[in-house]
């Protein structure tokens, strides 16, 4: 029944920004725990934004201060805004439902001059 789909992935200029954003089916993801991850190659997977049903949020310390987590009750889609992309932000990005095994299917982030 859960289905996240991502967007929103692309080509950006170090320094540049882009926002993703995840829209969700079979969740209301206002009152769901939701969260970003990212995988570069060669790399763990690694929490980059995490977004409380009470709206708290939390961030990895490498991207805390540049992206932003939020959420939008009226599309059901959870959103990732990304400011001043470094080349160490390339990588897929995925939504998912915290906690459990429901992912999208990723959106690649390029950040290059």
């Amino acid at each position: 029944q859960v289905q996240l789909v991502e967007s929103g992935g692309g080509l950006v200029q170090p320094g540049g920004s882009l926002r993703l954003a995840c829209a969700a089916s079979g969740i209301l993801v206002s009152i769901t725990h939701m969260a970003w991850y990212r995988q570069a190659p060669g790399k763990q997977r690694e929490l980059v934004a995490f977004i409380a049903g009470d709206g708290t949020t939390h961030y990895a310390d490498s991207v805390n201060g540049r992206f932003t987590i939020s959420r939008d009750k009226s599309k059901n889609t959870l959103s990732l805004q990304m400011n001043s992309l470094e080349p160490e932000d390339t990588a897929v990005y995925y939504c998912n439902l915290y906690a459990t095994s429901h992912w999208g299917q990723g959106t690649q982030v390029t950040v290059s001059s």
